[in-house]
């Protein structure tokens, strides 16, 4: 008995480890499950975060202006081209898809793409545009033949300006993605992912299998979900715990979303380059890096050699490794033909063409650092330094891109000449262009290299103006009771400061003519009339006209300022002359049009905002003035080079021959040139030799429209005597035809010769005219 009962003893603690065993397992599962789920519900929350807020830091988009199209226009046949060519639109026999054209000696037919402009969407739409000569001549619709009065183009994307450093993208819908395009991408990357719930066991096990053997991580066996998993929330390292957050993500992901909004995420969110120290992430960028295009206008050679890239961007590389991309590329095409995606003809098509890539960096728009630079102050001044930090902006800016190449070939090309010519090889120039009537910025070229994004001249170069001081000098003087017939001396004249300093300022010849009349002046450039006149109206009322105009320096209040030593940028002569080229109107000057938020709503729309600061009558006589000096004056070489065209200008010269400056304008246009060098050294050229060749190399890519002066009420053409510069009869003695004021001119002096008188006072043929007067 004693035996049994000590076997029934020992048989109790078995079962008691047996149920410990088991319960302590079961805690265990438990504690796992918590964990486990515990662990789902964190990444549940990430991934919740990530997919239903901002999912990505999106770059503003700034575009040009859309150029306007309309019969008569200033367009030639040459600037069409290079704009369809800024647009990355494709040459053909005939167009039969957006982004296309044809072209014939005095024609082209485009096929203008669909564009959300900042005033409302416009579809896509077919043009024929007939030249003659610099003149767009004729409108059609090539469909119908109607003619047609007005039409624009879509802008250029001109840049991105990215808060994120290190990443870039171009968000684009899955509406957007070609078709044939998405399905390269299942094709090759995941077959099965309108079946999987975000994993695929059988892929992640042949993965497994592979790996074991090379010993180490060599393949994956991720979908697309777990791609976009890993690229969202994990790191690059090849590990089995970052593999199980990746599934397990992936899991939560599929379960939460839509196949096609995790599709839409993948193809924006995937790396395929990189772009100097920015990555090029997702599909909408890629095709603009590799292509120049926008992804729906992509052909299938295209889709296939980004759908290629996912496997490598760096071992693929198609500018390093073209071969090795090709051979990629080729396979893709091959899977999609045995995949019944695309046909034979297609394959064959497709598979012979060349990669078709455009050059490393330049993303299908032109770089425009000058510009750029002009629009970050803009917008930092009128909406503060956040404001980029806003989603998705689309901005849209003056800038024309027709006359920016000009202003950079003028530039570029000038300053070549002009070192050669003077044997100096730090010579340095600097251009703005604006829309005078507009307000408008068109373009900025910085320096002789356009493309270098390095000192800004045209923003940041302040300098000594020299005589483009007097046309606001002589405007002020007109408005202070002068005419244009005015005479001025021109005699040596002696100034004294306060402080006991002597100033004798000379003319540019170091002659003297006695008189002048205040046009020939102004047309020649002469410095001692535009001092005895700014004298005359006084130092006080020229100080605050110029400040009225729209000078922000401080302006020091000394004679010499009417010789030129205010010191300005070239924009802001710019903004000087602009009151200028309206007649006294002034506007400040703008590089943009409007902005969009990232849903299309427009928060910013520009609209002009222009004062009177000048009498209109005083405005228009002194852009008169300035049309004398391009017809006879310091400017008469544009004349010579572009005969019955009525332009105004302004040449400007430094002491020492330091700085060349030229302000002139147009019907449209107003240009501001400057030469001189970064250290202030001399240069040797004067406004006429140096920047006036700048502004004439412009000129002659861009054309002249023939300026159109429109008096205001109240001014006539009127008859001036040479020898005093009063009304008087032409027939009567040596006159000037000038444009003036007619209120408080005196009468027209009539033909009164003056006659000797004899002793007794009476004058020699006062017989006579008692005969007459007996007669009557």
């Amino acid at each position: 008995m004693a035996k049994k009962t000590t076997r029934k003893t020992r048989k109790k603690p078995v079962k008691k480890q047996r149920r410990f065993g088991w319960g302590l397992m079961l805690k265990l599962a438990l504690v796992g499950a918590v964990l486990v789920g515990t662990f789902g519900i964190y990444l549940d929350s990430q991934v919740r975060a990530r997919f239903e807020g901002q999912k990505w830091a999106l770059p503003a988009l700034v575009y040009s202006r859309p150029l306007e199209l309309f019969p008569g226009q200033k367009l030639s046949h040459a600037q069409m081209l290079r704009e369809l060519q800024l647009l990355n639109y494709r040459k053909v026999a005939s167009p039969s898809r957006p982004g296309e054209y044809a072209v014939s000696r005095n024609r082209i037919d485009i096929h203008r793409r669909p564009f959300n402009f900042a005033d409302g969407a416009e579809q896509a739409r077919t043009l024929l545009l007939s030249f003659d000569g610099q003149r767009l001549s004729r409108m059609q619709n090539p469909d119908n033949g109607r003619e047609l009065g007005y039409a624009r183009m879509d802008p250029v994307l001109l840049d991105r300006l990215s808060v994120e450093e290190r990443e870039d993208r171009l968000l684009v819908r899955l509406n957007q993605v070609p078709e044939l395009l998405v399905q390269a991408l299942i094709t090759v990357e995941d077959r099965d992912f309108y079946q999987h719930d975000g994993v695929s066991p059988l892929a992640i096990l042949r993965a497994l299998v592979v790996n074991i053997k090379a010993g180490r991580t060599v393949q994956g066996g991720s979908t697309l979900t777990q791609q976009l998993a890993k690229n969202f929330f994990l790191s690059q390292d090849r590990s089995l715990w970052r593999k199980v957050q990746e599934a397990y993500m992936a899991l939560i992901i599929d379960f939460r979303y839509d196949k096609d909004e995790i599709l839409e995420a993948y193809l924006n969110e995937v790396y395929l380059g990189q772009n100097g120290s920015k990555g090029v992430f997702g599909f909408g960028l890629a095709s603009y890096f590799y292509f120049g295009l926008p992804i729906n206008e992509l052909n299938p050679d295209q889709m296939a050699l980004l759908v290629a890239l996912v496997k490598g961007p760096s071992f693929y590389d198609p500018w390093r490794n073209p071969e090795r991309a090709r051979e990629r590329r080729d396979l893709v095409l091959r899977l999609l033909a045995n995949e019944g995606h695309i046909d034979r003809q297609t394959y064959e098509t497709a598979s012979g063409r060349d990669l078709g890539l455009i050059e490393r960096g330049r993303m299908g728009y032109g770089r425009t650092p000058a510009f750029m630079g002009l629009l970050k102050d803009e917008l930092k001044t009128r909406f503060g330094p956040e404001f980029l930090n806003q989603n998705g902006l689309r901005i849209f800016t003056s800038l024309d891109p027709i006359a920016q190449h000009a202003a950079e070939q003028a530039v570029a090309e000038q300053i070549k000449q002009l070192r050669e010519r003077t044997k100096r090889q730090d010579l340095e120039a600097a251009m703005v262009v604006s829309n005078w009537r507009k307000g408008e910025v068109s373009a900025v070229v910085g320096g002789a290299d356009p493309s270098f994004a390095g000192f800004n001249r045209a923003l940041s170069a302040r300098r000594q103006i020299g005589s483009l001081i007097k046309p606001p000098v002589y405007a002020l003087g007109l408005e202070n009771g002068y005419s244009l017939a005015s005479l001025l001396k021109d005699e040596p004249v002696t100034l004294r400061s306060e402080g006991g300093q002597v100033w004798r300022p000379k003319n540019y010849d170091r002659q003297y003519r006695g008189s002048v009349l205040l046009v020939d002046a102004l047309a020649k450039s002469l410095n001692v009339p535009t001092v005895n006149l700014g004298m005359a109206v006084g130092l006080d009322k020229i100080v605050d006209g110029l400040k009225r105009m729209g000078v922000e320096q401080p302006v020091p209040p000394y004679p010499s300022l009417m010789l030129g030593t205010l010191e300005l940028t070239p924009l802001e002569v710019n903004q000087l002359y602009l009151t200028l080229a309206n007649q006294g109107l002034y506007q400040p000057l703008t590089s943009i049009r409007a902005i969009q938020d990232e849903d299309g709503e427009l928060v910013y729309q520009h609209t002009a905002r222009a004062r009177q600061v000048l009498e209109p009558e005083a405005g228009y006589l002194g852009l008169y003035a300035m049309t004398r000096t391009v017809a006879g004056g310091t400017a008469a070489h544009l004349a010579a080079r572009f005969p019955n065209r009525v332009m105004a200008g302004k040449t400007g010269t430094t002491n020492d021959l330091r700085d060349a400056w030229y302000a002139g304008l147009d019907n449209e246009e107003l240009v501001t040139a400057w030469v001189g060098r970064d250290d202030n050294g001399v240069t040797g050229l004067t406004g006429a030799s140096g920047a006036l060749r700048v502004y004439s190399r412009y000129l002659d890519g861009r054309g002249v429209d023939s300026l159109e002066l429109t008096p205001p009420p109240g001014i006539d053409q009127v008859n001036f005597a040479l020898r005093d510069g009063q009304p008087a009869d032409p027939r009567c003695e040596p006159t000037r035809l000038l444009p003036a004021r007619t209120q408080g001119l005196p009468p027209m002096r009539g033909c009164q010769p003056s006659l000797p008188e004899l002793p007794s006072g009476e004058q020699v043929g006062g017989w006579l005219r008692d005969i007459f007067d007996f007669a009557r």
